[in-house]
């Protein structure tokens, strides 16, 4: 099977590079001030690629091992651009315990992108999520975030054919 993963070249424009400079600006001397500014900046971008990790933390002058470090502990932020059909599968306990790995693996095997990246073309993106809240719903996902759930690997191939 090939292998579809975005090696995406990073196309910030001149105004997003001023508004995040702006968002810095403005909670610079605020305690916590990373985490709106990584929000903000995500706002602006859509993601957070290493581009713009390492403009704040050169801004606020702390490491780029630091800004990477908050942008991968909080899944609120995505490394990756999402794809027009951005899928998500909640690995939470309820949801694992259903079968929502196999769930996982059942769309990487039919889409060709592995989990956590975005296709080539930029039409999906697969992620594995925590907990989104809809339990009883078990196992569940959510594409463009329309809620699919009480979900088997069976499922996956009628739903994603909704997306082709």
């Amino acid at each position: 099977m090939k292998k579809n993963l975005t090696t995406v070249m990073f196309r910030g424009t001149r105004a997003q590079e001023e508004q995040l400079y702006a968002v810095i600006e403005r909670h610079r001397d605020t305690p916590g001030a990373l985490m709106p500014i990584l929000q903000e900046a995500q706002e602006i971008y859509g993601y957070l690629p290493m581009e713009v990790q390492k403009m704040i933390a050169l801004k606020m002058g702390i490491s780029v091992e630091e800004v990477y470090g908050v942008a991968t502990f909080y899944s609120q932020f995505a490394l990756n651009p999402k794809g027009e059909v951005s899928i998500a599968v909640c690995l939470g306990t309820a949801c694992y315990v259903k079968g929502s790995g196999d769930i996982l693996d059942r769309i990487v095997e039919v889409l060709g992108v592995p989990a956590g990246s975005t296709s080539s073309d930029g039409k999906y993106s697969i992620e594995a999520t925590r907990c989104i809240g809809a339990c009883g719903l078990a196992p569940v996902l959510t594409i463009n975030n329309e809620v699919y759930g009480r979900l088997t690997k069976a499922d996956v191939d009628g739903i994603l054919a909704k997306y082709k």
